[in-house]
């Protein structure tokens, strides 16, 4: 999609464009010292799980633990005298609130935040604390946004746009310059993509940089306004994802002139492929994702074709999930790889025959996690009781191995979750 249209003409194409790669250099020198240059660091894991040479973005590792810091700085920084004095107000998902309100406050400059009713238990305390007033309104990033216009009119306050601000995209530009200066020969960058400012920034940067570096944006299946938008098709969104953070359906008009000019597709990724990838950068990684710092890997291990044998720039935009999601997240991933399973059998009712069952189950190496009794429900006898054991195992082989020990001994076992259940 679009994959030539900024190839060969590239200078060409970004004078023209809101942005420009000496933009995001002024960004960059404005920016500095004040947000972290975070690491960009090759993983021997995912780069054999991918079959690609796959580098890793830690934008988790800001301050605030998201990529917004860049843009939200480079626009407070831009700001006169008399606007730092009235205030600012931004409306934002939690990424945004959080860069706006930390740098806000670090400057004196007076911050309100309007977030959507749905937003992130975390997110809404971390921008509090950070100072800045927060204002709950809306069931959309659309509501928020027209009530944050309206609060804007009535007490004079500087709107501070998420994406769709020239300031905004060449702040989010200087991921993709540190990228290529850290590791040159990147030849894909991977973005995700909400209402897409850092992938028009990066956009900008990496094609000003490498013109034949390829430059591909993620969405969540349920919010793929740009991938729509680019395709010339009606824009349909909504749904709940776990990717909270890039479930935006309107595009900004710069990112997505930007987007028209210089990147080269936007691909979809599904809630399991997202979810698959919190966990992998958890366990390979050792860092937490939130569902869009993790929608990049999810498009590498959902698109292979796109990738394979390709030296890949990932970008971790963000690790700001919620720990009872996380906990969920990781849970969900062992199940869905055999590692916890739930078993159900039936025994008679009498004394020793759950020791008999928990030794054939430790015997073949399993460790049980949870058991249930039915003795007065169903279709249960009344001289026999039905068994659910959930049961933490290696992985799907060994969870069959453990099933075969307990049919082996004249069980009749039933696989509720877990391994082809």
């Amino acid at each position: 999609m679009r994959g030539g249209r900024g190839r060969g003409k590239t200078s060409r194409v970004t004078q023209a464009l809101p942005v420009s790669l000496a933009d995001i250099r002024a960004a960059a020198s404005r920016i500095a010292g004040a947000v972290v240059h975070t690491p960009c660091l090759r993983s021997e894991t995912l780069s054999r799980i991918a079959k690609a040479d796959v580098w890793v973005k830690f934008e988790n590792l800001q301050f605030t633990a998201s990529f917004k810091e860049r843009g939200a700085l480079n626009t407070l920084l831009q700001l006169t005298a008399e606007e730092r004095k009235r205030g600012v107000i931004a409306m934002s998902a939690g990424n945004h609130a959080q860069g706006v309100a930390y740098h806000a406050g670090r400057l004196g400059i007076p911050a309100t935040i309007v977030m959507p009713s749905f937003t992130p238990n975390n997110k809404v305390k971390h921008t509090r604390d950070h100072g800045a007033r927060v204002v709950l309104k809306g069931d959309t990033l659309s509501e928020s946004a027209a009530e944050a216009h309206r609060l804007a009119d009535a007490e004079k306050l500087v709107f501070v746009h998420p994406y769709d601000d020239p300031r905004i995209i060449a702040g989010q530009g200087t991921i993709a310059l540190e990228m290529l200066e850290d590791v040159p020969e990147l030849d894909t960058l991977v973005v995700p993509v909400g209402g897409g400012g850092m992938i028009a920034g990066c956009a900008v940067a990496a094609r000003g940089l490498r013109p034949d570096v390829k430059v591909i944006g993620v969405e969540s299946a349920g919010y793929s306004a740009m991938r729509q938008l680019l395709a010339g098709d009606e824009v349909t969104v909504g749904g709940d994802t776990i990717a909270e953070g890039i479930a935006v359906r309107d595009i900004g008009k710069a990112p997505l002139a930007i987007a028209r000019a210089l990147v080269d597709r936007v691909l979809a990724v599904d809630e399991v492929a997202i979810e698959r990838a919190i966990a992998l950068f958890l366990e390979v990684e050792k860092t937490v994702a939130e569902g869009a710092g993790a929608a990049g890997l999810a498009a590498l291990l959902a698109h292979p074709e796109h990738f394979t044998g390709r030296k890949v720039g990932l970008v971790l935009c963000g690790g700001n999930i919620d720990t009872r999601l996380l906990a969920s997240v990781l849970l969900r991933g062992l199940v869905r790889d055999g590692r916890i399973v739930r078993l159900r059998l039936m025994i008679g009712d009498l004394p020793g025959q759950l020791a008999r069952v928990a030794g054939l189950i430790g015997g073949a190496g399993g460790n049980i996690v949870e058991v249930q009794h039915q003795r007065l429900f169903g279709s249960v006898v009344a001289k026999a009781t039905e068994l659910d054991v959930t049961v933490e195992t290696r992985d799907r082989s060994h969870a069959r191995e453990l099933v075969s020990a307990l049919e082996a001994e004249g069980f009749k076992v039933r696989v509720l979750e877990g391994v082809d259940a």
